[in-house]
């Protein structure tokens, strides 16, 4: 019993000495190279696809081609397939990982006109008569919060198929 009681002694004198480690100490100096505070995205002056490898390819991977084990659709090769479709194009602004992204206004437009341009993403799928976002638009439709996420996709999906596009997402039906 003596033993059991000096061990819990020695645990209340010895946590407090634990939990102090873990506590910053306010005198100390930053790491050589961090002597600034970071940047927010939105003013770091990052490139488009960077841009992307910071806010997407987390998710939808480096190449775009998503994971349908975590549930992220494609990019690659469909992404614009949103575009046919009515309300396609606010989707894409609207989907909470753009929507509620670090980026600005500014940077969101370009980085939705980045994956649908020329040799971008989308590919094949970006309409011919594709009209590129702006700040503006972005700035309108972004803040505008979407309640069923799945629902809203599924109901774009099925308007493609009423056109006889091709579901190529590498999610299930």
């Amino acid at each position: 019993m003596r033993r059991l009681l000096f061990l819990g002694l020695v645990c209340v004198v010895a946590a407090p000495l634990a939990y102090a480690r873990a506590i910053p100490d306010p005198a100390q100096r930053h790491a050589p190279g961090n002597e600034e505070l970071q940047k927010p995205i939105a003013q770091a002056g990052y490139s488009v696809g960077v841009n992307y490898q910071l806010q997407c390819a987390g998710c939808h991977l480096g190449n775009g081609m998503g994971s349908a084990a975590n549930d992220t659709p494609r990019l690659t090769g469909f992404v614009g397939n949103f575009l046919k479709v009515p309300g396609g194009r606010e989707f894409l602004v609207r989907v909470p990982g753009m929507s509620q992204s670090a980026l600005n206004n500014a940077q969101l437009a370009d980085l939705l006109n980045w994956l649908m341009r020329d040799g971008g993403l989308a590919g094949k799928s970006t309409p011919a008569e594709y009209q590129p976002y702006s700040a503006e638009e972005v700035a309108e439709l972004r803040h505008v919060t979407m309640l069923n996420l799945p629902g809203t996709r599924a109901e774009l999906i099925k308007a493609m198929r009423a056109q006889g596009i091709a579901i190529e997402d590498g999610m299930s039906d």
